[in-house]
């Protein structure tokens, strides 16, 4: 009997007749976990569109953080009812990834839009309107 065998034969396959490889392949959603991210969705949807169809704020810069704190928040519920992610899946390491990529997105924009900011206010130098002249009938001079 070969090493390999034994390996198999000792023990390495549980009842089934299964490798032991996967204790960690995520956890597995029930309908009710899916129903409460459904739901939540549909909520965290429907507010911001009454928000914004019903002119409920009529200040724009508290609109557009209103909207983007629902929006936040809808990302959330999509990673955690939909993607599955927090601490514990892959030693939490899903988790770490996510966050990285956020921040690494932030940085991104953030430093894209000061650029463009301090472009638009530093290259762009105020120019004097010129005046347009002014047209006289032909065959008129003035002496």
């Amino acid at each position: 009997m070969s090493a390999q065998h034994a390996t198999h034969a000792n023990g390495a396959h549980d009842a089934h007749g299964h490798d032991d490889h996967h204790h960690d392949a995520g956890p597995h959603s029930t309908f009710s976990g899916y129903m409460t991210g459904f739901v939540l969705s549909i909520i965290l949807t429907a507010i911001p569109f009454w928000l914004v169809m019903a002119k409920v704020i009529a200040d724009r810069n508290t609109a557009v953080l209103v909207l983007g704190g629902f929006a936040v928040i809808q990302i959330l519920v999509h990673m955690v009812f939909f993607l599955h992610m927090n601490g514990k899946i892959e030693g939490g390491w899903t988790l770490l990834s996510t966050i990285f990529t956020v921040v690494f997105v932030a940085i991104a924009i953030a430093g894209t839009l000061w650029v463009m900011f301090h472009m638009n206010a530093n290259m762009m130098p105020e120019h004097p309107t010129p005046t347009p002249p002014t047209h006289e009938a032909p065959g008129h001079s003035t002496p």
